[in-house]
C-alpha cells in the first residue's frame, strides 16, 4: 500500500509540473523509477502507458479552459506520434547514453534563452513567426523520437523550442504540448507494446502514476491560465536548467553542489529581476494615469 501511495504521489506532483509548465512528467516519473531500480526501457514504457490517461484528461482540462490553440497542434501531434512509434521500437537497439549529453546540452542552452528572454526581456524584440508546416513537422519527429528513447522529451523539446521560436502565448505553447502529447503517448505504447509486448511492465506502478496524474491534470490547467506570463518563463527554463545540469555535471565530472547553487542563485536573481521591472511598469502605468486623470 506504501509503495503504492508513493507512486501515486510521483504522478500527482509530475503532472502539476508538466501541466502548469508544459514538460517534466516523463523527466520526473523516470528519474525516480530508475533509481528505484527499473530498467530504462520498461521505465519509458510505464509512463507512456500512464500517459495515455493523463495526457487526454489534461488536454480536455486545458482545452475547457481555452489554452489550446488547435493548429499548432495539427501541426506537432501528428508527426510527433510518427518519432514516438520509431523511437519505441528502436529503442531496444539504441545506445540512449550515446544522445544524452548531447540532448542535455541543447535543452540547457534552451533553458538560458527562454531564463534570458522571460525574466530579463533579451531577445524580445525578435522577428518570430507562426508555426509552419515544416517546422511542426521537424519539431515533432524530434520531439517525439527523443521522447520516446529517454522516458521523457516531448515536453522539455517541444515547450521552448515554440516559446523562443514563435509569437505564441506561454499559456497555450503549454496547453498545446500537452494536449498533442495525447497522440505521442499513443504511438509510442503502441511501439513499446509491439516491441516487448507486456512482460516485465508493472501494472500497478503504471495505475498509480495515471491515478495521480489524473487528479492534478485539471488543476495544473487551471494553474497555466493564471499565473503570470514571466512566471510561467522562469520556471520553463529552471525546469530545463536543473533538469539537465545532472547529465552535464556527471558527464564532466563537476561539483554538483556547486553547480546547482549557481543555478538557484540565479533563477533567484532572474525572479527578482522580473518583479522589480514589473513593479516599476506597474508604477509608471499608475503614476501616468494619475497625471491623465489630474489633466482632465
Amino acid at each position: 500500500m506504501r509503495r503504492l501511495l508513493t507512486f501515486t504521489l510521483v504522478g500527482l506532483v509530475a503532472q502539476t509540473i508538466d501541466g502548469s509548465l508544459g514538460m517534466a512528467y516523463g523527466a520526473s516519473s523516470a528519474t525516480f523509477l530508475v533509481a528505484a531500480g527499473y530498467s530504462p526501457v520498461l521505465v519509458s514504457a510505464s509512463i507512456h502507458l500512464a500517459e495515455v490517461g493523463t495526457t487526454c484528461v489534461s488536454g480536455l482540462s486545458h482545452w475547457k479552459l481555452g489554452n489550446v490553440d488547435w493548429r499548432v497542434v495539427r501541426r506537432i501531434a501528428l508527426p510527433g506520434a510518427v518519432g514516438a512509434f520509431a523511437g519505441a521500437t528502436l529503442l531496444s537497439s539504441i545506445d540512449g547514453d550515446v544522445m544524452a549529453p548531447w540532448t542535455a546540452a541543447i535543452l540547457f542552452g534552451l533553458g538560458l534563452v527562454v531564463l534570458l528572454r522571460f525574466a530579463f526581456g533579451v531577445g524580445g524584440g525578435m522577428r518570430r513567426r507562426d508555426l509552419s508546416r515544416a517546422g511542426g513537422a521537424g519539431l515533432g519527429l524530434v520531439g517525439g523520437a527523443v521522447d520516446a528513447v529517454g522516458g521523457g522529451g516531448w515536453g522539455p523539446i517541444a515547450t521552448p523550442t515554440l516559446l523562443t521560436a514563435t509569437r505564441m502565448s506561454p499559456r497555450h505553447v503549454i496547453g498545446s504540448v500537452d494536449t498533442s502529447e495525447f497522440l505521442v503517448s499513443i504511438a509510442a505504447s503502441a511501439g513499446f507494446l509491439l516491441g516487448i509486448g507486456s512482460a516485465g511492465i508493472d501494472a500497478t506502478v503504471v495505475l498509480a502514476l495515471l491515478a495521480g496524474g489524473v487528479v492534478a491534470a485539471p488543476f495544473a490547467a487551471w494553474l497555466v491560465r493564471i499565473l503570470p506570463t514571466t512566471v510561467l518563463g522562469i520556471g520553463v527554463g529552471g525546469i530545463l536548467l536543473l533538469t539537465n545540469a545532472r547529465t552535464l555535471v556527471r558527464l564532466h565530472e563537476l561539483d554538483g553542489s556547486v553547480v546547482y547553487l549557481g543555478i538557484v542563485g540565479g533563477l533567484v536573481l532572474a525572479a527578482m529581476y522580473a518583479a522589480r521591472a514589473q513593479w516599476g511598469s506597474q508604477a509608471s502605468s499608475s503614476s501616468m494615469s494619475s497625471a491623465t486623470s489630474a489633466g482632465s
